[in-house]
């Protein structure tokens, strides 16, 4: 007998005839989420197991944040032969619960004497027998006792949400626009979610911005990277930019010709790694720069799809999404971003491109968005 995790997928078994693919992306994916456990992960009639972990906890903590996984479920393992030790583990499984439960059967082997209803009538009259103050509702029980008869007996009563959604990398590869705000991080995981590899560009104007801001920005990619498995973020110079910017264009222009800079270096960035488009976390008509007209200004500049999970979403149902994935603690820390220096005091919200390019005919863009790429760390968190 042993200790393992039972984890489970959803989406994956809609994938028919690609599914070993999507599956074994899942296995890597858990591998590499594990791999300071000392766990072995593998995949066996249609379950994949977890086992040899260090700290039961800190692996199901792990686990259910890999995109992917619907739910985790610790598990112990024993042999099928015995029925009396099943319900005598399933006993104990159990002891300590009150309220109501059922027997949930899945035998896979057809060939063990007794059928999925005969596990759950004889398995439920043993615990009842021996824990008298638990009661049995076959509808809404307050406890499963799951019992699956496979190579092996495998029970478990807890089972864990995790994330959900596809491997990362299943589906592409994009760059994600990364602020410190808690905007962006949100909307890189709702599309790592749906199986898109992530990599970050950060925009860094020091001294205007300082090293905790960066450093509030790593912290954030790294409460992503449990989910994504890894991210490299690339931090941009880009403070003479911005005061090019500042000194040259119509200041009520600055914010739209600055996310036409960032839009066109993170394309650049994004080509580079391979990715096939961009993320950002704007929402249609949070602030100045977003509304449907200056939107059109900054996708105009870039080739690539730009990608707004948020587009329609309002503050408050950000910020919940935010607090549910961790990063709004981290979000929150009064450390300012780029975006925040040099804010106009009336920007332009109904932007007119004639003014737009006017002002930027005004910079040498290719001479400063070469000093800005040629000035960028890279940082795998």
């Amino acid at each position: 007998m042993r200790e393992l995790l039972l984890v489970r997928f959803g989406e994956i078994f809609l994938k028919g005839l690609n599914r070993p693919y999507f599956i074994r992306s899942l296995v890597r994916k858990i591998r590499y989420a594990v791999k300071d456990q000392g766990a072995e992960v593998w995949m066996h009639d249609g379950r994949i197991f977890v086992s040899g972990f260090s700290d039961l906890e800190t692996c199901i903590d792990r686990v259910t944040r890999v995109f992917g996984v619907h739910s985790v479920c610790p598990a112990v393992e024993m042999p099928k032969e015995d029925f009396d030790a099943i319900c005598s583990q399933a006993i104990e499984m159990m002891r300590g619960l009150r309220g109501t439960f059922k027997v949930a059967a899945r035998r896979s082997d057809k060939r063990y004497p007794l059928d999925s209803p005969a596990i759950n009538e004889e398995a439920g009259y043993r615990i009842l027998q021996a824990l008298p103050e638990l009661r049995v509702d076959v509808h809404e029980p307050d406890h499963l006792m799951n019992i699956e008869i496979r190579d092996h007996a495998y029970l478990y009563v807890r089972v864990i949400p995790a994330v959900g959604g596809m491997p990362v990398g299943t589906n592409g590869r994009a760059t994600l626009l990364l602020s410190g705000g808690i905007d962006s991080p949100v909307a890189g995981w709702m599309i790592a979610k749906r199986g898109v590899q992530i990599n970050a560009v950060h925009f860094h104007s020091y001294p205007y911005t300082s090293d905790r801001a960066k450093e509030k920005v790593l912290d954030l990619a790294r409460k992503l990277s449990y989910s994504c498995c890894g991210i490299k973020v690339h931090v941009v110079p880009f403070t003479e930019i911005q005061m090019q910017i500042h000194e040259k264009c119509p200041e009520e222009y600055t914010t739209l010709i600055m996310r036409r800079f960032m839009m066109r270096i993170a394309e650049r960035i994004a080509r580079q790694e391979g990715c096939e488009a961009l993320i950002t976390g704007e929402s249609i008509g949070q602030v100045a720069s977003q509304t449907m007209e200056a939107l059109g200004t900054t996708d105009s500049v870039v080739s690539m799809p730009v990608f707004r999970p948020l587009i329609g979403f309002d503050k408050s149902e950000i910020i919940e999404v935010a607090r549910r994935i961790d990063t709004l603690e981290i979000s929150s820390l009064p450390y300012e971003d780029c975006c925040t220096v040099f804010t106009p005091r009336h920007p332009a919200t109904r932007p007119k491109m004639e003014k737009i390019l006017e002002g930027e005919a005004r910079l040498e863009m290719e001479t400063l968005i070469a000093d800005a790429l040629s000035g960028v760390e890279v940082i795998s968190v």
